[in-house]
């Protein structure tokens, strides 16, 4: 049935100015406002992202419990808030992220239908049903990678790139609390700083490298001191209005020639490290729910807008039937689409001409299946 809204969108207030955190700066003058300005159509806009991704994790947790979706799947239930980024960079700015990179794929342009199909392997995925949970990709986004922290040099390569090209843009590369430690992520810190690279490092501080808590791993856990010459900010990123701030601040610091920025954002991880891990071993049931309560980013949204008269109730509920559907019916294509052909195996490995030779097959070698199916 068709929710009818009691009052008339011109009774809703269209802007308000919110205080928001502070953040701790490292080699910085000032940091970011601790005002941030959100419209109306902005925080629908927000609400709308955070709880499409959280819905679409759920569903992920749901199809894997069901052996449906298989292999590696790191779920960013929790930490919504990270990939509105997007809200304080450019769509032609570039991401690099980790393996749990479902929630950045999403903000940055590819839809859930895609992702979740990529997930179950089928042809209608993001990479063809052939990146899983951990390998997808859109334009100026160069995916989840596998291997813990390096993305980083990588996302550095990238930035260099668009110094080099001097087209201003800039990278932003993610990684966890975990990766912080690779002696790779102080090697491209390094060279970061000598050569002044547009690059934001974002780490998403989550509290527990898969299951050690970051205390037991980091002789020091203030993160964004750790670029030493790189200046740094630490950041409430469960409020996604201090991730717009935090973004758009390190951004414009790239933009005009500074060289680069540290972010760590302080988050939560709602599921386990992936699939494998309950979560709860190394941590309370009563913490995951503290979190939940009193710091959860969408409920904190929600409640800031209610309470502001930027929308009603009766709003949330229509938006969130609208994704419940939509995650639904991308939950059904990414079930029933077929999976990849196996003569389509080789191809893709090159981004244009096919290889010669690919692992002792080539180009004219038809590909058998020897499965027992």
């Amino acid at each position: 049935a068709q929710v009818v809204a009691s009052r008339s969108f011109t009774d809703f207030t269209p802007q308000v100015t919110f205080s928001i955190k502070k953040c701790d700066v490292h080699g910085l003058e000032e940091g970011p406002p601790d005002t941030s300005v959100l419209t109306r159509d902005q925080g629908l806009g927000f609400y709308r992202c955070m709880q499409t991704i959280r819905r679409m994790e759920l569903k992920a947790d749901q199809l894997y419990k069901q052996k449906i979706i298989r292999g590696f799947c790191h779920l960013y239930d929790g930490q919504v808030a990270i990939p509105l980024i997007q809200s304080g960079i450019e769509r032609t700015d570039h991401v690099i992220t980790a393996y749990r990179a479902h929630g950045f794929t999403y903000t940055r342009g590819v839809s859930a239908k895609e992702i979740l199909a990529e997930l179950t392997g089928r042809k209608g995925g993001v990479a063809k049903g052939k990146g899983g949970s951990m390998h997808m990709y859109a334009p100026h986004f160069y995916g989840g990678n596998g291997i813990v922290g390096a993305q980083v040099p990588l996302g550095a390569g990238v930035a260099l790139a668009c110094q080099y090209r001097g087209n201003d843009q800039i990278c932003v590369a993610v990684y966890g609390d975990g990766a912080a430690n690779q002696g790779q992520l102080f090697e491209t810190y390094n060279m970061a700083a000598l050569w002044k690279l547009p690059c934001v490092f974002v780490c998403e501080n989550n509290r527990y490298g898969m299951g050690t808590a970051v205390e037991r791993a980091a002789a020091s856990t203030d993160y964004y001191k750790r670029g030493d010459y790189i200046p740094g900010l630490r950041v409430d990123g469960m409020d996604v209005l201090c991730v717009r701030e935090a973004t758009k601040f390190a951004a414009d610091h790239c933009r005009s020639g500074k060289g680069p920025i540290l972010l760590e954002l302080q988050t939560y991880r709602y599921h386990g490290h992936s699939m494998s891990d309950p979560g709860v071993s190394y941590r309370t049931r009563e913490e995951i729910q503290e979190v939940r309560t009193k710091n959860d980013p969408i409920s904190m949204l929600k409640e800031r807008m209610l309470s502001n008269n930027m929308a009603s109730t009766e709003e949330f509920k229509e938006i969130d039937i609208e994704i419940r559907k939509e995650v639904e019916e991308a939950a059904q294509f990414a079930t029933s689409d077929p999976e990849p052909p196996l003569d389509d195996l080789c191809n893709c490995i090159y981004h244009n001409s096919p290889p010669l030779e690919v692992r002792g097959t080539h180009p004219w070698a038809k590909l058998v299946s020897v499965s027992s199916s």
